[in-house]
């Protein structure tokens, strides 16, 4: 790639203009994994945790994450959301949980960084939430699985 668009002629890092795109439905997913032992695993899913309920902090967080995204990535637009999710799936094979988020708008961008910030948010709070039984859980594995919408056109992970 010779043309990035977050840089002007003078090599500085830009917003990008997206006056002249035409607002679209765009939506995008992602996911992420969260390691961690049986026992830490079982304690989330009991909801034996001291401090509370992990899973539904963790889908709250997510969804605060994604509608201020713009406040933590620099370069990002503010986006008007229509709808973010989070889901957050325990898994034995892993031990651990994955989280996947979605995100939609209509606009002039996509919301590809609004999908990952949830993710991994919710995968934050997950660690916070348990640490004190497991502090060697491993975040890992964020990654968009599709996005829709734009001048691109369509995008889906092999």
């Amino acid at each position: 790639m010779t043309d990035l668009t977050h840089i002007d002629a003078e090599g500085r890092a830009r917003m990008v203009d997206v006056g002249d795109k035409a607002e679209t439905a765009r939506t995008a997913s992602a996911e992420g994994f969260i390691t961690m032992t049986l026992e830490t695993l079982d304690a989330i899913a009991q909801n034996a945790l001291s401090k509370g309920d992990a899973l539904a902090a963790a889908r709250i967080a997510g969804i605060m994450a994604a509608k201020r995204t713009a406040e933590l990535i620099p370069l990002c637009h503010p986006i008007a959301l229509t709808d973010v999710g989070v889901d957050l799936e325990p898994d034995r094979s892993l031990p651990g949980l994955r989280v996947t988020a979605w995100a939609s708008t209509r606009g002039r961008t996509g919301v590809e960084m609004e999908a990952m910030a949830a993710v991994t948010v919710a995968l934050l709070t997950i660690y916070d939430m348990a640490k004190a039984l497991d502090r060697g859980m491993e975040i890992s594995g964020v990654h968009v699985i599709e996005k829709r919408g734009g001048r691109s056109g369509d995008w889906k992970r092999k």
